[in-house]
């Protein structure tokens, strides 16, 4: 019979303050996400959890190690499924999907014809991007329209998140955000209590990985729906200005970008202006007379 090593059952000691500050810097550099001083602990605890693992007891032999070489390189990607964050839930924030409705009622009035192209940044395990499919079929449907051409780009840094996405499986507690008929709908019940994605959902989403930090090599573009919620707070301010620059870029005429209230206050991108809606974040982007004027 096989023995749990003793070590693995002991605490890990507690990071002191080089050390943390060496790891907050190594995270922020490849991911972005900034680690307070309040979040330390968070931070030991998901670097012990992977440590523990591999029978490492000290964090600058495991900071050597991340740091070195392909094997270092295929250690840093294991790494990152406990360093991120990725608990959510569907239709979170549902008046931001609710602006999405609107916007799409407005389209359908205006005749745009377009297939829509939806983008989902910092996807986690797909909630979010699944909502804004069940949104664009429920404009779909309010309009009588028939063909489904639409489409949801959804990225994320985790593998095993993206993994988890396309699979489709959610228990209860994450579908709160959703009403009965949209629950009857579009997900079915199975054995372990669990609840899919049916397959015609599933199918108009594509997840694909992605660091955030690579948005300028990401071939995204002339998306009519940016949603990009609760990722930013872990970031710098300069970085988020930074990034909702870019995506600024990414978007068509007159498409929208959505961000969680409150994560940026003192931004503002000559190319878009605020939608006038106090109970969420969101930016249209101007067509090119409007921003000659």
């Amino acid at each position: 019979m096989q023995t749990t090593p003793h070590w693995s059952l002991e605490q890990l000691p507690d990071m002191d303050g080089a050390q943390f500050r060496q790891w907050q810097a190594l995270l922020e550099t490849r991911t972005g996400v900034c680690v307070s001083e309040q979040r330390r602990a968070y931070l030991q605890t998901s670097l012990g959890a992977r440590m523990r693992e591999l029978g490492i007891r000290d964090y600058q032999a495991y900071y050597d190690h991340v740091t070195r070489g392909i094997s270092g390189a295929l250690e840093w990607s294991a790494l990152v499924e406990w360093l991120t964050v990725r608990e959510t839930s569907f239709m979170r924030h549902r008046a931001s999907f609710d602006c999405v409705a609107r916007f799409l009622d407005q389209r359908r009035a205006a005749d745009d014809q377009r297939p829509a192209q939806f983008w989902s940044v910092g996807c986690a395990s797909g909630e979010e991007a699944y909502s804004l499919a069940i949104i664009m079929e429920q404009s779909l449907a309010a309009n009588g329209h028939e063909r489904r051409d639409y489409g949801v780009w959804a990225t994320d840094i985790s593998q095993h998140a993206l993994d988890q996405a396309r699979v489709g499986c959610y228990s209860a507690r994450r579908l709160g955000g959703l009403t009965d008929a949209e629950r009857g709908q579009w997900f079915e019940q199975l054995q372990d209590g669990q609840y899919r994605v049916t397959p015609a959902l599933r199918d108009r989403v594509c997840f694909t990985r992605l660091n955030i930090l690579e948005l300028a090599q990401a071939p995204i573009r002339d998306l009519d729906i940016i949603f990009c919620q609760n990722l930013l707070i872990y970031f710098r301010r300069w970085r988020r200005r930074d990034l909702l620059n870019q995506l600024a870029t990414r978007l068509a005429p007159g498409g929208m970008l959505v961000i969680g209230p409150g994560e940026i206050m003192d931004w503002n991108n000559p190319l878009l202006e605020r939608v006038p809606d106090e109970r969420v974040q969101a930016y249209r982007r101007r067509n090119s007379m409007e921003c000659l004027e």
